[in-house]
């Protein structure tokens, strides 16, 4: 993938912030590496811990990203901005849905289940899928009205990042077409989005590799990505 460090630009010291949402079953440990390679260009970095296998997807959106926002009640910064993991893509979805961001920016979801996931429609039923996931998780089904599918097409800038490998070959198979072990390449895309690319990682791992998250902050800076669809 092409290096974008020359492409990358440095801000005022906390004028824009970027709020970190993790995926599902994950803390927000998974987004450290990520929090410091943003914060390392000026950017001040929220990074949301929230219980995602213990309440539905609305009920976890409305409190920790309005807690998230919250912090960012200061009149030194500008812009707020959000890079999201799988789940945490719906939870900002969702809060939009409800709630205007009078400060927001651009938001990148590293491989989003923008339409569901296979991998519900299969194991939902399944009583560990239930203990592993809890009651976010049975929301992320293909079917038309899983919550992912009801929310519809996003009206604010949004671009996409989906992954091609899988470290869970047994999973993959649950998923038709190219898939990152989770979430398909296909059902990663959002109605509406302003950009979409595909980088070469999985599901688990690719909110923590640097070129993703180079990207993910070009697009914050640029609104699109380096060589991405536009669309």
């Amino acid at each position: 993938m092409e290096n974008l460090k020359h492409k990358l630009k440095n801000i005022e010291q906390d004028s824009e912030a970027i709020i970190l949402l993790h995926g599902l079953a994950r803390s927000r440990f998974s987004m450290n590496k990520a929090g410091k390679l943003l914060a390392a260009y000026g950017y001040k970095i929220i990074n949301v811990n929230y219980p995602s296998r213990k309440r539905a997807i609305e009920s976890l959106a409305l409190e920790y990203i309005a807690q998230a926002l919250a912090e960012c009640d200061s009149e030194q910064i500008e812009k707020i901005h959000f890079l999201t993991h799988s789940m945490g893509g719906i939870l900002i979805r969702y809060y939009l849905s409800a709630k205007p961001i009078a400060k927001l920016g651009h938001v990148v979801m590293l491989a989003p289940p923008s339409q569901g996931s296979e991998i519900v429609d299969r194991l939902a039923g399944w009583p560990l899928f239930y203990l592993l996931n809890g009651p976010a998780g049975l929301q992320l089904g293909t079917d038309k009205d899983s919550l992912p599918n009801a929310l519809g097409p996003v009206n604010f800038p949004v671009g996409v990042i989906a992954g091609d490998r899988s470290v869970n070959p047994l999973l993959s198979l649950l998923i038709p077409g190219v898939n990152d072990g989770k979430v398909s390449v296909n059902r990663a895309r959002v109605a509406g989005m302003q950009d979409f690319i595909v980088v070469p990682y999985s599901h688990p791992f690719i909110m923590q590799r640097e070129p993703a998250v180079e990207q993910a902050l070009y697009f914050i800076q640029q609104g699109c990505f380096a060589n991405g669809l536009r669309r």
